[in-house]
């Protein structure tokens, strides 16, 4: 009788009320138990891999994998203006429209990256990435193979990542983790068979990594293409609408600026860690990124189905679903804090645990790391709700401010304070984009926002 009463309870929440939030709280519950799968693979991939290669080598992995990651800001934004005019174009019934925003994202990012990647093989060809990153020249031979493989299907990836992207803008973000997670798993079992079979490898891993989750995304992309439920969308050379690109490029322009400034904020870490403290160094931040960033990777499942609701939102003009929402996020970030002041207690005991003694996080890394991790969090909230508005000037003016002075004022910072140092200039930034974010999002709910508040 009680297991009926909660059964009942439990039905009851997922199936009442707005069919928005329903859809909302069935994405977040499926994306928490698909999360809770991500999170134990790349805890435990991380040991794995560290013991396949080793901590030196696994700082440079580090270090390459997210200098690859770069090649994603050059889809100019597309990507993000894909997402919002899809959801807008499904808010409104208009299927056809829909179906050529797919072709013509598909077209115009498969010719865009072929681009990019000739450049970026040509590039790899002449660079010294032993001067680069302060390493060993025997390296070098080695990193200009690695580099290659990771542009490839990194490439391949984006352009196949607009199926996943078109899940998130149809409100179906758990679908898409689904495809993520699966990825992650088989990517995992392919380290584990590495670690049984050959020495450590640079390129076994690159293609582990990045080859084999690449090729599960578009395999699945085609099955569910040609199946019922997405082939009324599914891509067509004869829709595909070069016209339409300025509409996606008007508010993905935008966001490949925040992108790119974004780039500069946080994406050069890992190399200047490495120019100033060595590879080791990056390991050891990653270490300490990748722990307090699963609290961030479960914030961020709940965040995520708010991005296309509120796009969904705010063409209905359902504000008073909006004001709800913020409140309740604005709680869930505040309940965050008592977690990640518990987490900073167990660090050592669970760094300990996870990774044995081949790298050593100290405490104060620790603590700013959860700093750091809040404010991202809490500067999240926002900017994924007015992200999903469309509104995003004022942040690409924030972004882009910071973004000139990040580099030099991070490299004093890591120079004068070590590891922890680095983390001031994107705590910084996260909080003044809280700050600004909240602002925005509830003069644009109460109907008060004006001038650049509305652009």
């Amino acid at each position: 009788m009680k297991f009926q009463y909660i059964k009942d309870k439990v039905n009851a929440y997922f199936t009442k009320g707005n069919e928005r939030s329903v859809a909302v709280k069935k994405n977040i519950a499926a994306s928490l138990v698909l999360k809770c799968v991500s999170i134990l693979v790349s805890l435990q991939v991380v040991p794995l891999t560290i013991g396949y290669v080793n901590p030196t080598k696994y700082g440079i992995w580090l270090t390459l994998s997210s200098i690859i990651a770069w090649l994603s800001y050059f889809d100019l934004g597309f990507a993000h203006g894909f997402r919002n005019r899809f959801a807008e174009a499904k808010a409104k019934g208009d299927m056809k429209l829909a179906k050529q925003y797919v072709s013509t994202t598909y077209a115009v990012l498969f010719l865009l990256f072929s681009v990019v990647l000739l450049v970026a093989l040509l590039v790899n060809h002449y660079l010294n990435w032993s001067a680069l990153l302060h390493i060993d020249v025997a390296y070098n031979e080695e990193l200009n193979k690695v580099f290659g493989l990771l542009a490839c299907f990194f490439c391949l990836n984006i352009v196949a990542s607009v199926f996943t992207t078109m899940l998130m803008a149809d409100q179906k973000p758990a679908l898409a983790s689904l495809v993520q997670t699966g990825g992650q798993v088989l990517a995992f079992g392919c380290i584990y068979v590495l670690t049984r079979t050959t020495s450590g490898s640079l390129s076994a891993l690159a293609v582990a990594f990045s080859g084999v989750p690449c090729l599960l995304l578009v395999m699945v992309s085609v099955f569910m293409f040609c199946g019922r439920k997405y082939k009324s969308v599914s891509p067509a050379v004869r829709c595909v609408r070069f016209s339409l690109t300025k509409k996606i490029l008007g508010l993905g322009g935008q966001f490949f600026v925040i992108m790119i400034s974004m780039l500069f904020i946080f994406q050069f870490i890992n190399i200047i860690l490495s120019r100033l403290e060595g590879p080791e160094a990056v390991t050891q931040y990653n270490i300490a990124y990748k722990y307090f960033n699963v609290l961030h990777m479960m914030f961020v499942i709940v965040l995520t189905p708010f991005w296309s609701a509120f796009t969904d939102a705010y063409v209905k003009k359902d504000y008073s679903w909006m004001r709800g929402i913020v409140r309740k996020l604005e709680l869930l970030w505040l309940l965050c804090f008592p977690v990640l002041v518990l987490m900073v207690l167990c660090s050592r005991f669970l760094y300990q645990w996870w990774i044995g003694d081949s790298v050593s996080v100290s405490f104060s890394l620790s603590v700013c790391m959860a700093v750091y991790v809040l404010f991202q969090m809490g500067g999240g909230v926002y900017m994924y709700l007015i992200n999903g508005m469309g509104k995003v000037r004022l942040q690409l003016i924030t972004y882009l401010s910071f973004a000139l002075i990040a580099i030099p004022l991070m490299s004093f910072c890591c120079k004068w304070y070590g590891v922890e140092g680095i983390l001031i200039v994107p705590v910084i930034v996260f909080a003044f984009q809280a700050c600004i974010g909240r602002i925005q999002v509830m003069k644009i709910i109460n109907g008060t926002a004006e001038g650049i508040w509305l652009k």
